[in-house]
């Protein structure tokens, strides 16, 4: 166990990071993995979790909440041995499933970041009106691709229209949310009067339908199923398996990677030419950072920028640049399939200069 005299917090700054990942020629492993316990004092689990990793150079985002713990992870191969029997000697953590990445290029973090938060994954929920414990039926692969052959089963995506537009299972259902705590309602809106079919829920590694299957049994769905593991498993198993596999083309990931491969298809498209394209990106303009699909043809057009006003912007003197940054709170900026494309930049530039203006 490492000296609490350890810092706490990372002391390089993101960019120099990156580069330093970037150079690296060391093999590492992305991991993900998810556990719901009881933590009494969050606070210092993150701590220690943070003292204990800085040896293994482990990097990553992991939420640590009352209600257990949510990481994704990169950790070097040849410390991989290490960082399980450091993880399994914490006892709720003993032998947690480990979703090693399906196309892992071993850039997926550049730093460890460690956050204390209200919960592992924001739902909306109130956890006291039910019983988050009780979950629905896990399927393996062979499994679910057994009952989603069924004609009477439901299939529903359980991540935000931006993920599941890279890739999805055949004939899911695909809830246009922009985030899980919205999903969940419109979920169950949708299945009003599907109460005795078979349900299966699946997401990126299986957090969110943890919890979902457990909220959609107490409001009364009988038969609630949901993929062990994930995508990330399922994809894992179907190659281990010879089986046949039913998702088709890539799962989002929320790291440097923004995406894995499954399958060769390409389900979605460029966001500004229309051409079929599965890569996402976000805007070269530091001050959009939209998250939107951009294909090559378009990425050298308008320099990685979701907007010629973007591209304009980026070329901007800095000083200019940050007086028209200042006081401006773009928050979560994602693409909206199939509403009206946002012009993030023309509306910030737009929005600066009139701000200028008024304070002049």
């Amino acid at each position: 166990m490492a000296s609490k005299n350890r810092p706490l917090h990372n002391r390089v700054n993101r960019q120099e990071l990156r580069e330093k990942m970037l150079q690296s020629n060391i093999a590492r492993v992305t991991i993900s993995f998810y556990k719901y316990h009881n933590i009494e004092d969050p606070s210092e689990f993150r701590n220690q979790l943070f003292r204990d990793w800085l040896d293994i150079e482990v990097y990553g985002r992991v939420y640590v909440a009352k209600e257990g713990i949510n990481a994704q992870i990169s950790v070097p191969e040849e410390k991989l041995e290490d960082f399980r029997d450091e993880l399994y000697s914490i006892d709720f953590l003993d032998g947690v499933r480990l979703n090693i990445a399906y196309d892992d290029d071993g850039k997926s973090f550049s730093k460890l970041t460690i956050k204390v938060r209200p919960k592992i994954v924001a739902d909306g929920l109130n956890d006291e009106t039910f019983d988050p414990s009780n979950t629905g039926t896990y399927l393996k692969a062979e499994d679910f691709n057994e009952l989603a052959d069924k004609e009477d089963t439901i299939i529903v995506d359980m991540r935000n229209h931006y993920e599941s537009e890279v890739g999805h299972f055949e004939g899911a259902i695909l809830p246009d949310a922009d985030t899980f705590k919205d999903e969940l309602p419109m979920v169950e809106d949708m299945l009003q009067g599907k109460e005795d079919q078979n349900i299966i829920m699946y997401c990126t590694g299986g957090i969110r339908c943890e919890k979902a299957t457990a909220y959609f049994k107490h409001k009364g769905f009988k038969s609630i199923f949901h993929l062990e593991g994930g995508i990330i498993k399922y994809a894992q198993d179907v190659k281990k398996k010879g089986l046949d596999n039913k998702f088709k083309g890539k799962n989002f990931v929320f790291d440097e990677r923004l995406g894995e491969r499954i399958t060769d298809e390409i389900v979605s498209q460029c966001h500004q030419c229309g051409t079929p394209c599965d890569t996402h990106i976000n805007c070269a303009n530091d001050a959009c950072h939209l998250l939107f699909i951009q294909c090559e043809d378009c990425k050298e057009t308008y320099d990685a920028c979701c907007s010629q006003e973007c591209k304009t912007y980026i070329y901007l003197p800095e000083e200019e640049q940050k007086v028209l940054r200042q006081g401006l709170n773009k928050g979560r900026q994602v693409f909206k399939k199939g509403r009206l494309r946002p012009k993030i930049g023309e509306n910030l530039i737009s929005k600066s200069l009139k701000l200028r203006e008024e304070d002049l």
